[in-house]
């Protein structure tokens, strides 16, 4: 599992600025950036042959896989996990409703994900409540609060994962900062760089805006027709020099969707691509 201890993570959310003030270059060459892929990007032939599916990202060079969705493994989470194991991944993050996190389930989704050894519980979505006006994302951040402050002694994370709306303005903020504005340090902020672009957003600004809370980011590429990782308009160099200097990122998770390509052949370009990028 990946093994950022919180102090480290703390320690970064502090000297992120002061480090990419000062090591530029050689921050990037010390700051070690894994690679993940969402599963998401491969439901449609998940279901029809999973531990086969995993198998060639595995073969493909992906050191993690991020969960949307267990197809029914995670009925017996041990034996999910030596799968994992068995093939040299870790699972690197889940996307999970906000309603796992909350009463009676948040102890069930710990248990599971202390299984798979993934501290990264993030969610992809809100209920219409959450989003409506200036006060409904507040109260998001306030709901946000309460459970990292029940996950921070177990040393797991929540995080929120961006679409495009976050970035389309209530008066004069954008729900992403009026949410990340009034979080805590430890609510992780999981950017995708396409949806975000998709918004009219800028993913280096806001990996800049919020140091040390970006521990994943989703590697989303943006710009028709292409949905390869490298090959659009997302400005990747400056993308990573943030992740390394500022971000905290550990795991960049290639994500991609409506590709016309066969799906691991454009698995295999993303990563290609990415890994020529770092």
């Amino acid at each position: 599992m990946d093994r950022l201890s919180r102090r480290d993570f703390l320690k970064l959310g502090t000297a992120g600025v002061a480090l990419a003030a000062t090591s530029g270059a050689i921050g990037a060459e010390k700051q070690e950036i894994r690679i993940g892929i969402q599963l998401y990007s491969l439901r449609r032939v998940l279901g029809k042959d999973f531990r086969g599916t995993l198998e060639k990202v595995a073969k493909l060079g992906y050191q993690g896989v991020e969960f949307a969705g267990y197809y029914g493994h995670d009925r017996k989470p041990k034996e999910l996990r030596k799968m994992l194991d068995d093939l040299g991944i870790v699972c690197c993050g889940t996307h999970t409703g906000v309603n796992t996190l909350i009463g009676d389930r948040l102890k069930r989704t710990v248990d599971l994900h202390k299984t798979l050894g993934n501290p990264y519980l993030m969610v992809p979505g809100l209920p219409g409540k959450y989003r409506k006006g200036r006060e409904g994302w507040l109260e998001a951040a306030k709901l946000f609060n309460d459970i990292s402050a029940k996950l921070k002694p177990l040393g797991m994370w929540v995080g929120y994962h961006n679409h495009a709306h976050e970035f389309h303005k209530i008066g004069n903020e954008t729900p992403w900062d009026i949410f990340f504005s009034n979080t805590v340090h430890d609510v992780c902020m999981q950017l995708d760089t396409g949806n975000c672009m998709a918004g009219g957003g800028d993913p280096v600004h806001y990996l800049r805006k919020y140091p040390g809370r970006a521990l994943t980011v989703h590697a989303k590429e943006f710009g028709t027709p292409t949905t390869v990782v490298g090959e659009g308009k997302v400005p990747w160099k400056d993308v990573i020099a943030a992740c390394r200097t500022v971000g905290g990122t550990r795991w960049l998770i290639v994500e991609f969707d409506r590709t016309s390509l066969d799906l691991f052949e454009c698995a295999k370009r993303c990563i290609e691509n990415l890994k020529s990028m770092l």
